[in-house]
């Protein structure tokens, strides 16, 4: 019936809670934890992960004695940690963490690098020659993504 509050709760103390939990301002909210933070934080460490691999790609494209294993175990990796950060944006939805209409924008870059993954794995046999171009580009395009997502939830 009643819309579900967004963001996190206030710290209680005791009956009135007239006093604020350690570390707590009166009047302030507790901080952040768990799960939300991890997907900040990770999320980040996908962006950087993507650009990294989106790099290597292009220069393995470029330069043939680049190219090997290490390459695909990198964009693999890259790619499934923003496949991870996708899914934990979906729990923080279900869970009620993001319910704004500023914060839907930030939902779409997300399930659209999650299309994104798919198309590459989709259109690699097509490409054959080029593979490592499109993995550079799509590790590119996933790297901006984030990094549009982040500002999302910032500004």
């Amino acid at each position: 019936m009643f819309p579900r509050p967004v963001g996190p709760k206030p710290l209680l103390s005791g009956p009135g809670h007239p006093i604020p939990a350690p570390g707590v301002a009166a009047g302030r909210t507790r901080p952040v934890t768990g799960l939300r933070d991890f997907h900040g934080v990770f999320g980040y460490a996908a962006i950087v992960a993507n650009g990294l691999a989106g790099g290597a790609a292009l220069l393995a494209w470029g330069v043939g004695r680049l190219r090997g294993r290490w390459l695909w175990v990198l964009t693999i990796a890259a790619e499934a940690m923003m496949m991870v950060e996708v899914i934990l944006g979906v729990i923080l939805f279900a869970r009620g963490h993001y319910g704004t209409d500023r914060l839907r924008i930030h939902m779409f870059y997300g399930f659209l690098t999650f299309v994104t993954v798919g198309l590459a794995y989709q259109y690699r046999d097509s490409l054959r020659g080029r593979v490592e171009m499109l993995y550079g580009l799509v590790g590119l395009f996933i790297m901006g993504l984030g990094i549009r997502a982040v500002f999302e939830v910032s500004s």
